[in-house]
Order: structure tokens, then sequence, then C-alpha cells
């Protein structure tokens, strides 16, 4: 029997549809775990058995009893679903195009161009220690593990970076150029002494000097949402709630995180607010669904939270993750047909390891 196609699905009423979720995964079981990051849409983010952010997921997910990982999020989670769980589990994206642009910045072609290039000034392999962010492709996490790099996230980014500069003397950081910025410039390394490298440039449209003076070597790469959030924004609320707090995630811009009393990871996010007294007022840098689902939440507590940005800012391949893929996904797995399954080659997965497990022994 062949598997179910998906556009049947995409004509379902959305109460049937959530219907169907939950029937499927009752006959499912234990073999099923359905992953939701903060950044989902709340009519899929419901379903999951475990919320957080990507690296927490795979982790719950690979220590859990389940046949099936099903990742609400994007390309890469699965990616690190797969490379982190168990032989017999198996990784599954409900819709193939929910990518991120970010990750897209930084691909392993114009990696290894950069790392030959910057090879004609310094010795690369005794000299810089390469550091892809979680939101990167595999085999970019396998690049720095063939590299004696390390990955890192939102959370553990300053640890990781001490770790790279115990090890050598620079570090080329990729995909995302503010999480690397903002968190070397709290670890008091001077702006100058972070460069952009531009790979659509030659040489990454840095001089030789600029290239040995560097202590940070930042991808020209963004998160096409954090770069919406404007300073001018924080000015505005300021004016607005002068006693209001500010809480940006480190995606944003340097100019925004320096104006912002907190900057931390989605999950310093939520517990910031999570602690604050009754009546505080919060503007927020960071996707909208999870904003609004935090603005939800905080309201029975008499908090305010406030997203930053006057334009909707959410994270559009994420959201292709929606609930008649979900249930495609589902009833396929109980008619005994895996569709969409994220399987990163094995050699590219145990470099990739090596990389991931760097960072688990920082942070």
């Amino acid at each position: 029997m062949s598997a179910l196609a998906i556009d049947p699905y995409l004509k379902i009423d959305d109460l049937t549809c959530e219907q169907r979720i939950l029937a499927a995964k009752e006959k499912l079981g234990q073999r099923l775990v359905i992953l939701g990051h903060h950044y989902q849409r709340e009519e899929v983010f419901k379903h999951a058995d475990f919320s957080g952010d990507s690296l927490k997921l795979s982790r719950q997910a690979a220590q859990s009893a389940a046949e099936y990982i099903v990742f609400c999020g994007v390309h890469f989670m699965a990616e690190v679903a797969d490379i982190l769980s168990r032989p017999e589990q198996i990784a599954i994206l409900p819709d193939l195009g929910a990518g991120c642009s970010m990750a897209d910045m930084a691909n392993l072609l114009k990696v290894e161009q950069a790392w030959q290039a910057l090879g004609q000034y310094v010795d690369v392999e005794n000299q810089i220690t390469p550091v892809t962010y979680i939101n990167s492709a595999a085999n970019l996490k396998a690049f720095c593990g063939r590299h004696h790099g390390i990955v890192c996230t939102s959370t553990n980014a300053r640890r990781v970076l001490e770790w790279s500069f115990k090890q050598r003397e620079k570090v080329l950081f990729f995909p995302d150029q503010h999480l690397g910025r903002n968190t070397g410039y709290r670890m008091d390394i001077p702006l100058d002494q972070m460069v952009v490298w531009d790979f659509n440039q030659p040489h990454g449209g840095l001089s030789e000097q600029q290239i040995h003076d560097a202590k940070i070597i930042l991808w020209d790469g963004f998160c096409s949402v954090h770069q919406l959030f404007e300073p001018e924004d924080i000015d505005n609320f300021r004016a607005q709630y002068p006693e209001g707090k500010v809480v940006s995630h480190p995606e944003s811009a340097f100019e925004v995180c320096e104006k912002s009393d907190e900057v931390g990871s989605t999950e310093y996010i939520i517990e910031t607010v999570n602690q604050s007294p009754r009546g505080s007022r919060w503007l927020i840098g960071t996707e909208l669904n999870l904003v609004n689902r935090l603005a939800k939440q905080s309201e029975p507590d008499g908090k305010f939270v406030h997203f930053m940005s006057p334009i909707v800012c959410m994270c559009s391949t994420m959201f292709r993750i929606d609930p008649p893929h979900l249930l495609w996904v589902l009833e396929n797995l109980v008619e005994g047909h895996v569709v969409n399954q994220i399987k990163v080659e094995p050699q590219e997965a145990a470099e990739a390891k090596i990389a991931l497990e760097n960072m688990f022994s920082v942070s």
C-alpha cells in the first residue's frame, strides 16, 4: 500500500483536522513524540509533547522511548534530532520546505572557500577555531567537527567562545553575525576586532591587516525576523512606558541589544518574564508567536508583554508546518508509512557529533 498523498489533507477543515490529529496521536501512543519549537504557530504547538528551543527538544526526544520523532520546527532542527537520537529512532519534518533563511546564508561550499582564503594569511588549523551556531546545516557542524571546532546556542555562546579562544587565538563564527558580535562585545572584545566576512567579496572584503588584527571573523548572515527590530522601537516604548523593561534575543542587531535591559535566548526571555513581579511590563524582541503566547500566559499574573516591532515578524519558514501537514505525517505513520524522514549521512553525522560533543563538554 502506497503512502497517503498530501493534497486531500490541505482541504480538511480546522476542527476535523484537530480531531484526527488527536486520534492519530492516541493510536501511535508512546511510539510517537511530537516536538514543538517556541516559534511554532499555536494550532500546531498545542499538540507538542515537548516544547522549547531546538537543542533541548532534540535531547529530550533522544531520551524518550519514541520510535518516531516528529519535529515541528525547521530542517536543521530535525537534522540535529537525527544526529543525537538512537539508531532505531526516526526523525521526521512535516513539511520539507520548512527551512531557515539564516542557515541558508552559510553553505558548506562558501565556508570551505572562506577557510581556504583565510589560509592565505593565517595558519587556519592552528590559529582559527570554527564555531557554528546550532542554526546551521549538518554539513557545517561536520565541518567544525573535522577542524576541531564547536557548535554553540544562544544560551551557551559565551562559554563556547571562551573554550574556542583557549584552543586558538581567532574564531570564525557563522552563520549569524549578530550573536557573535553581541556575545564577543560582552566578553570585552572591541568592535574593531570583530570583522564581517562578506562571502560575496574576494577575501571576504577584508584586508590582510584586518584579518591579522581580528579576534572574531563574523559571517555576513542574520535572522530575517530579528533583523527587523530597530533601536527606535525601544525608544518609543520607553517614552510611553518609562517603567517598562526590554529583553531581546541576541540575534538582534548590536544597537538593539545595547539598548535592552536584558539579552538572552528564548528560554531566558520566557524565564525572565515569568520571574518578574506582578504588574511588570516588558518589550520583547523575538519571534511573534512566542511573544503572543507569553503575553497570553502572563495576563493572569497581571504582567504586560509587548512585541517590539510594529511590523509582523514571524518565522515564515517555520509557519509552513501547519495542522494538515502534521496530520498527514501522523496518519501515514498509523498506516505504516514514514514520510519526510530526515536522515543525516553517517560520516557527516559522526563529524557533526564531534562538534556537538565539544559543546556539551563546555556547557
